[in-house]
């Protein structure tokens, strides 16, 4: 009777550190995922807030909320069976998809730099569409091809786990990714807000000084998120192209940013480590603009061959 106990408890006991080790694996995966989809969490963050622009203070946060829950519709019920599909029946295809996705960044990223270059921009897109729905229906469409490559760089980073293990990265990291990026926009938007708050309380003071700091700073903010998420996709666009060329045999470009890191690893005085990787992040973001910028130029020059026939 006793040694069928300890045999339950010894049962009972390999059951749960499996199920430690498996929730070690989950966390491990969804910390290595969502490192490697930050560029587009930052640029997501970013764009989002300009579909509350023109709308009544009122309708901001409900209309981020409707956004937020098409991206997570988006996510769980469209993408995620998606991505374990295509992890059991087409593996092969995931390096291919995880490529155009890269492409995508590349051109989305060098397209904002080259308007800014220019000097101009896509007039039609300053139009601000005050129709609640429309907009929102616009920004989770928006949203579903920023998810897909989330989830795609996350399919990439667990390939090699346990199926259960996929699902489970894939549904953390979807939830885990919306609520931080919806909620980071909602305080954005109401940031100013509170500001005014804060400065209507008088002339003098910390608090109100600190309340017309945030409103004046919050436009600088949003401006420097843009600038760092359009440095962050094009970081992991370049990423992405450079580690998919390595799998289809083509290591050279792969080898030059290895090499450039291990030399400013080799020669760096202070700092190693953080110089070493920013050489590598700043050359993949070099090859991701070339290639986005070659991208821009082509797709700029086809309406015009298409109109001359």
């Amino acid at each position: 009777m006793s040694s069928g106990l300890f045999a339950l408890l010894d049962d009972v006991a390999l059951i749960a550190r499996t199920a430690a080790a498996s929730l070690d694996d989950v966390a491990a995966a969804t910390m290595k995922a969502g490192s490697k989809s930050m560029g587009i969490i930052i640029d997501d963050a970013a764009v989002t807030p300009k579909y509350v622009l023109g709308f009544m203070a009122d309708r901001e946060l409900p209309i981020i909320r409707k956004i937020g829950i098409g991206s997570l519709r988006n996510k769980i019920l469209v993408l995620l069976p998606a991505a374990l599909a295509l992890s059991f029946l087409a593996p092969w295809a995931i390096t291919p998809l995880l490529m155009l996705g890269g492409l995508y960044l590349a051109y989305e990223g060098a397209e904002k730099i080259v308007e800014v270059v220019l000097g101009h921009g896509h007039e039609a897109k300053k139009k601000v569409v005050l129709d609640e729905e429309s907009t929102v229906r616009g920004a989770i469409r928006t949203d579903f091809i920023l998810s897909a490559e989330i989830m795609a760089l996350t399919l990439s980073s667990v390939s090699e786990l346990p199926f259960v293990t996929q699902a489970a990265v894939l549904g953390v990291v979807g939830v885990f990714i919306t609520f931080l990026v919806y909620g980071a926009v909602a305080i954005i938007v109401k940031a100013d807000d509170f500001g005014a708050a804060l400065a209507a309380r008088g002339p003098d003071g910390f608090v109100p000084g600190f309340g017309r700091a945030l409103v004046k700073g919050m436009p600088y903010v949003l401006k420097l998120l843009s600038i760092v998420g359009t440095a962050a996709m094009l970081w992991v666009s370049g990423g992405i192209l450079v580690h998919g060329l390595e799998n289809y045999h083509i290591s050279r470009p792969e080898h030059v940013v290895e090499e450039a890191r291990h030399w400013v690893l080799a020669h760096a005085p202070v700092l190693q480590d953080a110089l070493g990787w920013l050489t590598g992040a700043a050359i993949m973001g070099v090859i991701g603009l070339a290639v986005g910028v070659i991208l821009v130029a082509i797709l700029s020059v086809l309406p015009l061959k298409s109109r001359a026939h």
